[in-house]
């Protein structure tokens, strides 16, 4: 196809697909004459991963240009790949006092211990976790942090089921890009059943307080 066939069958812009080229996000398409180039579906599959991960998963391009490349290297990794996407979502920031903080690494570290969990130390979930529960804590939602061991026993189901699903991939380049969209907007999918969730119980709740 076309560079303007592929522009409006993914929904990206000419100039957009042009700069994905020249950032190697997107591979070259096939030379067929002097100012003529061809788009295979494989185009629009990678295009699609890249708005998906930017316009739904929220990564910035440098972090999805990191993922990207690991899912072309020679030799992925699914743990490489999902650390870059990890490390592209935004962390919390803010006026947390470093007694909150300290008050929130201390509660999250009997939260791992109690599950028996040892995190890297470079894993990008823990500043962000210790974070939002200090900004809890600030904001007067004790009853939120006290409730994390909950909210952890509930992750680690999901991610049991995220794993499931990985080991079911034989090509390992497929693997990585399942882990990769399955944390990235596997993110989104979570949210917003949580939320649908909440609807529902809370009208259960009520209907019986009636």
């Amino acid at each position: 196809m076309r560079i303007g066939e592929l522009s409006r069958r993914s929904g990206v812009s000419v100039p957009t697909i042009k700069y994905y080229v020249r950032e190697k996000m997107l591979p070259e398409g096939e030379r067929t004459a002097a100012n003529q180039v061809s788009y295979s579906e494989e185009h629009l599959r990678r295009l699609r991963l890249i708005r998906g991960l930017i316009d739904v998963g929220g990564l910035p391009v440098p972090a999805v240009r990191e993922v990207l490349a690991e899912i072309d290297a020679p030799e992925p990794s699914t743990h490489r790949a999902v650390a870059a996407a990890h490390r592209g979502l935004t962390v919390l920031t803010g006026e947390s006092t470093d007694q909150l903080r300290e008050e929130a690494r201390r509660t999250v570290e009997s939260v791992f211990a109690e599950r028996g969990w040892s995190p890297g130390e470079d894993n990008p979930g823990i500043p962000a976790l210790v974070e939002a529960l200090a900004r809890m804590r600030l904001l007067g939602q004790d009853s939120f942090v006290d409730c994390v061991s909950r909210y952890a026993e509930a992750a680690e189901a999901i991610a049991e089921i995220d794993i499931d699903l990985l080991s079911r991939r034989t090509n390992v380049a497929d693997a990585v890009e399942n882990a990769v969209l399955g944390t990235v907007l596997g993110d989104v999918v979570i949210a917003a059943l949580r939320r649908i969730a909440q609807e529902q119980v809370f009208n259960r709740h009520t209907e019986g307080d009636g």
